[in-house]
């Protein structure tokens, strides 16, 4: 997802914590308060807002897209006085999936927050790297991201209330209490702007969805990687479902849940989400093989989930982190006809993550 190549958002947010104590502490419930909670949380170790979405243009060619930024605590500089001392850092990274072109494009940039550069506003979302920016004003978030190959001018305007996951925003992330984060989603958020691809503009409309998280926990020593969800669907509902893996490909944790349209929505506990394989890719770059196509078993539901590019592979070793995929992919029914679309990210694949 970028050059020099990039991190998964969850790649990023272990290897981050992975500098912070070696023992976390479970988070307390608490409700989660807005605007308030829309902001950031310095004092916790990582938090992302991550973006992902779909549209099109007026003759009908298709694009996806992604904007994540990260806010990273760094625990060994917070004693210091200097003003150069890096307290907080803060990640972005975008990309776009081009299905005419059948090519993936990718960009990132990484500041110490502070002197005008880099900031996460406690207030409400407003988080900034030089050009970079994703930000909510009068309910609607606006990301401007001009990137290498690609731009991205866009708004997003929610459609329906904050999902809240987990319980009441309290997500389990593992066998231990410690392995939670604070976390909401906004699904059907209505999509429009303008992106760029090479120089030529398109003007687009279409669907997105917002992760915001925030969280302390460290990832269970057993856990080599994660496959995870985010499908809007056509007729209102939002799905997610998401698990963590052991080596031997068994479930360590899963969970996620499923809101209709206008309803309450289904939270998902540990056991009751079960993703099986049906189609993997194999990358010519990395010799990994990727499952581009799966079934999920939810008490909301049976889908399968298809990629819509085979290669949506991002290789982040240049940088922090590993090789993992990100990417655009279609939601079927049990009957196999498409109902929804969105985001599918699977982990540790092509080496067990480690922090």
């Amino acid at each position: 997802m970028f050059s020099p190549p990039l991190l998964s958002r969850r790649s990023l947010l272990f290897a981050a914590l992975a500098a912070g104590p070696l023992a976390a502490w479970a988070l307390p419930e608490r409700t989660l308060q807005f605007p308030r909670d829309f902001g950031s949380h310095p004092e916790l170790h990582t938090e992302w807002w991550y973006v992902t979405g779909h549209a099109k243009n007026a003759a009908g060619r298709e694009f996806g897209f992604q904007v994540t930024f990260f806010r990273s605590r760094i625990d060994a500089t917070q004693a210091m006085r200097s003003a150069f001392a890096a307290k907080q850092l803060v990640f972005a990274h975008a990309a776009v999936t081009d299905l005419e072109g059948r090519v993936l494009l990718h960009d990132q940039r990484i500041a110490r927050a502070g002197f005008g550069v880099a900031q996460a506003s406690e207030a409400d979302t407003d988080v900034r790297i030089r050009d970079w920016s994703l930000v909510r004003e009068n309910g609607v978030y606006a990301a401007r991201i001009p990137a290498g190959e690609f731009a991205l001018d866009l708004r997003f305007t929610p459609t329906q209330p904050v999902l809240l996951q987990g319980r009441a925003g309290l997500s389990r992330k593992g066998p231990e209490e410690a392995q939670a984060s604070y976390y909401y989603s906004e699904p059907q958020l209505a999509a429009q702007g303008k992106l760029t691809l090479k120089g030529q503009p398109f003007e687009i409309a279409g669907k997105a969805w917002l992760d915001h998280e925030w969280s302390e926990a460290l990832m269970h020593p057993e856990a080599v990687g994660w496959d995870w969800i985010g499908m809007n669907l056509d007729d209102g509902s939002a799905l997610t479902a998401f698990h963590l893996r052991r080596a031997d490909g068994s479930a360590l944790w899963g969970g996620g849940s499923f809101r209709p349209r206008d309803g309450t929505a289904r939270i998902f506990g540990d056991g009751e989400v079960h993703f099986d394989i049906v189609k993997t890719w194999t990358s010519p770059r990395t010799q990994a093989k990727y499952p581009t196509q799966w079934r999920v078993q939810t008490p909301s539901g049976n889908f399968e989930v298809r990629a819509l590019l085979d290669d949506q592979e991002l290789d982040s070793r240049g940088s922090t982190g590993g090789v993992y995929w990100e990417g655009l992919s279609d939601l079927l029914d049990a009957q196999g006809r498409r109902v929804g679309r969105g985001y599918l990210e699977m982990t540790g694949y092509a080496a067990p993550l480690r922090l």
